[in-house]
């Protein structure tokens, strides 16, 4: 029998590792001459932010404060809150209040914050009595 002539490494066998140009993938980080000059950096810093303007004439809207009674305990944590001017509002427990398990019954005295836009609703934010 005779053998064919050598044609080189076959295919069906391991890869050839360590020896020969390797072929697709990322190049060898490690080669190569060391980076000199000639551009920027690779990955670049951004560059720093302008300060914020500090008072611009937009301001956020206070809260307006002010105590009243509890006049009525309504479905979902609501109540209707008599204040000392004489106007009722409705208006829901904080969320440090409901997280505390603060009860609220008719009679109590709370403070309560108020948006300076809509004046019909309040957020209870403390049990005085």
């Amino acid at each position: 029998m005779s053998r064919p002539p050598n044609r080189g490494p076959s295919r069906s066998g391991p890869p050839n590792r360590g020896s020969g140009p390797s072929r697709g993938g990322p190049p060898n980080r490690g080669s190569g001459p060391p980076r000199t000059g000639g551009g920027p950096p690779r990955y670049a810093a951004p560059p720093p932010r302008p300060p914020e303007p500090e008072d611009t004439g937009k301001q956020k809207e206070e809260a307006i404060e002010l105590e009243g009674t509890i006049a009525a305990v309504l479905a979902g944590t609501m109540f209707r809150v008599k204040l000392r001017n004489g106007h009722e509002v409705l208006a829901h427990i904080s969320g440090k209040m409901r997280k505390k398990f603060i009860r609220l019954v008719i009679g109590d005295a709370v403070k309560i914050e108020m948006s300076p836009y809509d004046m019909d609703k309040a957020r209870i934010v403390y049990r005085i009595g």
